[in-house]
């Protein structure tokens, strides 16, 4: 259905460019700044017909404010004209009549700046749902009403090019290691720890989302397909103002998430913080079905038919507050601190019949799991920024310190029943403590020298260092008591600093945009697993030196194609947890284990890009990474038990086509589609065998935005996921729908917002491994269908803006933390 209405807007858009060519009359303008009088260049001009409010023609104003449409039919029009960092405005009806020349005179643009000087502040700025810049896409949240009441997980499903896996790992045109900043800091989080904060954060605390899939050397070289940049909201007016947010969600369980923003301002002194509340209550149900084959026959002997039923409930807490000094027009200094608590919850009841190959139950396992975890942060950035005159000449600084503190109390039961459920033998109890401290400690700087005709130069210099420390005990429940068990029990230690120079060279010449870049990193690691018992005390040291090269080349034919390429070069390091050997059971037979032997993976990204009329873009990337690391299932046939760890299995090439349009299809529907197909093949030694395997997948995303009188506006989005692969695991099709409502009440000052997330309860994870021994079937299923009902207030004075403040230079290392949660 999504794929069909995608498919039938498309044609009939692209229909109407084919068919305008053959249309006679024509209309001109010119486009300026209504405050200055100065003219704007590559503003977007809309045609539509008055009739229907059809759109007929886009086009883009040339160097000079200068508009021309021409080979337009007799009738009766009006124009449409939008700028980024202006409000859009319209033309008066235009009556072309057979060969004539229409002049539509001055389209005046007023600066969104200038506008809000004069008018209400609490009158909300209306931003499209996605923006696309020469090096970035960005995603404005409040933008799309279906976002109201989810989390920053949900965010980043419904944004183009971004998926999410079955465990909330996040992919970026199929390819997993992104690297998750926020605030333009690394998060210092990965894997499900990263997902388990990301599902607790609010939409409504975030302002933008900033998607990257080849940046530049001045970033981080970590996440070997690109950055995802998530900006928490900030207020930049002079006084006191804010917002307020209070939301409440209903699927199988209730929800709540809410917010409040505030920022003052007065002579040198800026004073902000935010503060952030949610409360989660879902399920997991999962399904697996495993056969155990003969290694030698490879004749059934047995089949795990396994059913999991799992709650989760958590509480997410963050506050921020911070200060900026405005010593002078030319440097400011500024402090921000911030930190979360994240209790959480997770009870579970897994249930696993024991077959043998005629399908009939032998025996019954029943495994009562509880897992209750803290996960508790907080961080300081110092921020200083310097500019040395007004060609853009700047240098700025910043330091972090961050920690994180994470604990988990595991208690396993298992019950081994007869087919009809009496007792077996004896139950047996494993008993966990798992905690774990990261420290973080980070330092940047930044220049920026600007040169002549159009140049610029960027440098700068990074380092940090980490130190974890994870002690995991585990106990069994003995007749004499709790006994430690020392085959499970490990202590691991790991320490870790990162030194990076950079320099980065970019140049306008005439139609022509150069820009290249060079990144030197140099790692030194050390880890030590402390030796018991069962174990001798082990250690390994790595120290390398890598380097990122960057360059990209753009080209504007003329006003309306514009053509690009570049190439990047980029690493992915194991996450911090990722490398402890520590254990996580679902039952005994079914666990997750990590992994000390870990490597990085490295990869080598190629773009070429095509934009026609700023509205229509088709891009065609490539990449093959070396050395990758995945999740992978593994087997013990003889004792019947399934693990989950990460492995460096293989080479990976990707390559796909992705097309985008963002275009109003009539006055009152905004329509933006995004298509991806993309092409992946690993090959590799995996587990004494060798992986070849490959698969085509078909992604897209449409989200239409709907304008009405009254204050009344709706949204109506959607994505299709075709089967794929990752790794060994084949993952089957996955779809959503989602639809939204929004009024603006109390004179613009609130907004109601009521929307329901996958309507038909269609993204439901299903997939399948089968590898030399391994025979496993995956159905999981969460709590995605659900109503939210979202009251928003600002409030506030209008006074002017400011200068957007510094936020902070930790980008990599935050990524790489695992934090406890739901």
């Amino acid at each position: 259905m999504t794929r069909l209405t995608l498919l039938t807007v498309s044609f009939l858009f692209f229909s109407k460019l084919l068919t305008a060519q053959s249309l006679e009359g024509s209309i001109s303008g010119n486009v300026i700044d209504g405050g200055n009088q100065k003219i704007i260049d590559a503003a977007t001009i809309s045609l539509f017909k008055a009739k229907d409010s059809s759109l007929v023609k886009i086009n883009l104003a040339d160097k000079a404010g200068n508009f021309l449409f021409e080979h337009i039919p007799s009738g009766k029009y009006y124009l449409l004209a939008t700028s980024t960092g202006h409000i859009q405005t319209y033309s008066p009806m235009l009556d072309v009549a057979g060969n004539s020349t229409v002049n539509a005179g001055t389209l005046k643009l007023t600066d969104n700046a200038k506008t809000l000087a004069a008018v209400n502040i609490n009158a909300p700025i209306k931003k499209p749902f996605i923006e696309r810049k020469i090096d970035r896409t960005i995603i404005n949240v409040d933008a799309a009403i279906t976002n109201a009441g989810t989390t920053a997980l949900e965010v980043l499903e419904k944004s183009p090019g971004v998926t999410v896996d079955k465990d909330g790992n996040v992919s970026l045109k199929g390819k997993q290691g992104v690297m998750i900043m926020m605030d333009g800091r690394p998060s210092y989080l990965s894997g499900q720890e990263l997902a388990n904060v990301l599902k607790n954060m609010p939409s409504s605390a975030i302002d933008q989302i900033e998607i990257m899939t080849n940046p530049s050397a001045k970033y981080d070289a970590a996440g070997n397909s690109g950055i995802i940049n998530i900006k928490t909201k900030k207020n930049k007016l002079k006084g006191m103002n804010g917002s307020v947010s209070v939301g409440v969600i209903q699927g199988r369980y209730t929800k709540s998430n809410n917010s409040v923003n505030l920022n003052y301002r007065t002579g040198k002194i800026n004073l902000f913080g935010n503060y952030n509340y949610s409360y989660w209550n879902g399920y997991n149900d999962l399904y697996i079905l495993r056969k155990f084959r003969n290694s030698v026959t490879k004749n059934l002997e047995t089949i795990f038919d396994q059913k999991s039923f799992m709650r989760y409930s958590g509480q997410y807490q963050n506050l921020k507050v911070g200060m900026d000094f405005y010593a002078n027009k030319k440097t400011i200094a500024g402090v921000v601190f911030s930190g979360f608590v994240n209790p959480s919850c997770h009870p579970g009841v897994n249930t696993t019949l024991l077959k043998n190959a005629d399908n009939i139950t032998d025996s019954i396992v029943v495994a009562n799991n509880s897992d209750k975890g803290k996960s508790n942060n907080f961080s300081a950035n110092f921020n200083l920024r310097h500019s040395f005159d007004t060609t853009g000449k700047e240098f700025s600084v910043d330091v972090d310190y961050l920690t994180y503190y994470q604990t988990k109390d595991q208690l396993l039961i298992n019950q081994y029943l007869n087919p009809d459920y009496s007792t077996r033998r004896a139950q047996n109890e494993l008993k966990g403590t798992l905690p774990a401290t990261i420290n973080i400690y980070s330092a940047k700087t930044d220049f920026t020298f600007p040169l002549k005709k159009t140049g610029k130069i960027e440098t700068g210099l990074k380092s940090s260092y980490v130190t974890t420390d994870n002690n995991a005990l585990y106990q069994n429940n003995t007749a004499a008591g709790y006994v430690t068990d020392e085959g499970k029990t490990n202590h691991f230690i790991y320490k870790e600093n990162i030194n990076a120079a950079y320099f980065n060279y970019s140049r306008q010449i005439k139609k022509f945009g150069l820009q290249a870049g060079l990144r030197a990193e140099n790692t030194n690691a050390q880890g030590h697993q402390v030796g018991d018992t069962t174990r001798a005390d082990s250690s390994f040291t790595k120290n390398y030196i890598n380097l990122f090269p960057t360059v990209y080349i753009s080209y504007e034919a003329n006003k309306k194609n514009t053509f690009s390429i570049n190439y990047g070069r980029r690493i992915d390091r194991p996450a911090y947890q990722d490398l402890n050997p520590f254990y996580y059971f679902l039952d005994e037979y079914t666990y997750e284990v990590g992994n000390t032997f870990l490597q990085p993976q490295f990869t080598d990204n190629i773009e070429l890009s095509h934009t026609y009329g700023g509205f229509l873009t088709t891009t065609i990337n490539y990449s093959n990474t070396k050395n990758v690391f995945t999740d992978v299932l593994k087997q013990i046939t003889s004792e019947r038990k399934t693990f989950q760890t990460k492995e460096n299995i293989a080479i990976r090439t990707n390559y796909g086509l992705a097309v985008s349009a963002y275009f109003p299809v009539t006055k009152f529907l905004t329509t933006n589609i995004y298509t991806n197909v993309i092409h992946d093949s690993y090959k590799g030694a995996l587990d004494g065998g060798y992986l070849h395997a490959n698969g085509t997948t078909f992604f897209g995303n449409m989200s239409n935005q709907l304008k009405f009188k009254k204050g009344w506006s709706a949204e109506l989005s959607g994505f299709y996921r075709s089967k794929g692969i990752e790794g060994q695991i084949i993952m089957n099709p996955m779809w959503r729908i989602d639809a939204g409502l929004q009024k603006q009440v109390l004179k613009d000052k609130g907004s109601l917002k009521l929307s329901v997330r996958d309507i038909f309860s269609s993204q439901n994870f299903s997939g399948y491994v089968n590898y030399q021994d391994i025979d496993v079937y995956i159905k999981n299923r969460h709590d995605n269908t659900n109503a939210s009902l979202t009251f928003s207030y600002r409030f506030g004075k209008s006074l002017q803006n400011q200068q957007g403040r510094k936020i902070g230079g930790a980008s990599d290392e935050q990524s790489r933390v695992k934090t406890g949660g739901n």
